[in-house]
């Protein structure tokens, strides 16, 4: 098979079509068969329920090439189990989760010409989403959905290379008390995006956000979750009073990681924002760039720095062991790298 003529170390973290995408409709209370599909837009009615009520779901995942030349994705279940609970939450017809991996696993080799080559730093990035196409004009939810999966090729989410960044803790709010902060919805992302203009341009990578009740405990970025290091190794994972977390695949895989093969301890609890100045390290952890750590945390009457000039140990060991696991480097004790059978 040969590859696509692509500048591979050189890719932007942009959309670019590819050769497929991959989609099936829900009508009359079931989803059809499925295909692939070379057209990649959508058409749909002015009165459709994604324009009106946000009737909207969303995964992220990754396909790339491990060492021994395999094109493999990492843990498509647990996404494909998370989008069910978020269509769930929305009160859209999930889509099968054993049909979601199938979906994954033939978008994939269809455009394995656009898998890019191991060592590369580049990944092809699988986008699965889920909207509303029937019309609806009462508050209800639609009767008819859409999903599709768009595969996109990526370089590295930070194109620098791993250095730390700078937060500021958000005057925003992410997510109401027990509302859908605990989902992988568009409309929660909404929510960051003014939050994230302003904190961009005032030299921050991200938001820190504080819970929404009381806006005293650590609770997420605008994309990605929090891990913390105490001085004596053990790591520090927030948890929500309020149900307003994600729950990140690569968090989850990270805490197995910790505990199962590098013998930390763990700590999975709601972190007040007063003790942050009292751990050694901090990172922020999701799909995109595996772990980004922080070097420093702003806050209007606080700063707390971890360090700006070198990644902390432990966040360093902790990607380099999942990244290994990923590409085949170190041995997959868990099951969770998934073979894409090209045939």
């Amino acid at each position: 098979m040969d590859k696509k003529d692509l500048d591979w170390g050189n890719l932007g973290f942009a959309y670019q079509p590819t050769d497929y995408s991959y989609v099936s409709n829900y009508k009359d209370g079931a989803w059809d068969e499925g295909a692939l599909t070379a057209d990649h837009s959508l058409r749909l009615s002015e009165c459709a329920g994604i324009f009106h009520y946000c009737q909207e779901v969303f995964e992220g995942l990754k396909a790339y090439t491990a060492q021994n030349g395999d094109i493999v994705c990492f843990r498509p279940d647990q996404n494909a189990e998370r989008m069910y609970n978020s269509a769930q939450r929305l009160v859209m017809p999930p889509f099968p989760r054993e049909r979601f991996i199938e979906a994954v696993e033939q978008v994939v080799r269809a455009n394995a010409a656009w898998v890019p080559p191991f060592g590369s730093g580049a990944t092809l990035y699988i986008r699965p989403f889920m909207v509303a196409t029937g019309n609806v004009i009462g508050v209800r939810p639609a009767d008819e959905y859409q999903f599709r999966i768009l595969v996109t090729p990526v370089g590295p989410y930070y194109s620098g290379g791993v250095k730390p960044v700078k937060l500021q803790v958000s005057k925003y709010d992410r997510a109401a008390p027990h509302g859908t902060g605990n989902i992988k919805a568009g409309l929660n992302y909404a929510m960051s995006l003014l939050p994230s203009v302003e904190a961009h341009a005032k030299g921050y990578a991200d938001n820190l956000f504080l819970d929404p009740k009381t806006r005293s405990f650590v609770e997420e970025s605008g994309g990605a979750n929090i891990l913390f290091v105490r001085k004596d190794g053990t790591l520090v994972v927030p948890q929500s009073h309020t149900d307003s977390i994600l729950p990140s695949v690569t968090r989850r895989s990270l805490v197995d990681v910790a505990k199962k093969m590098l013998g930390m301890t763990i700590e999975q609890r709601p972190v007040m924002f007063e003790e942050v100045d009292q751990f050694v390290e901090c990172g922020m952890c999701g799909t995109a760039a595996v772990i980004s750590p922080v070097g420093e945390i702003d806050a209007d009457d606080r700063q707390i720095v971890y360090g700006m000039e070198h990644v902390g140990p432990v966040m360093r060991e902790l990607r380099e062991t999942l990244t290994g696991i990923q590409v085949g480097e170190i041995a997959d004790q868990f099951g969770w790298v998934h073979k894409i059978t090209l045939g």
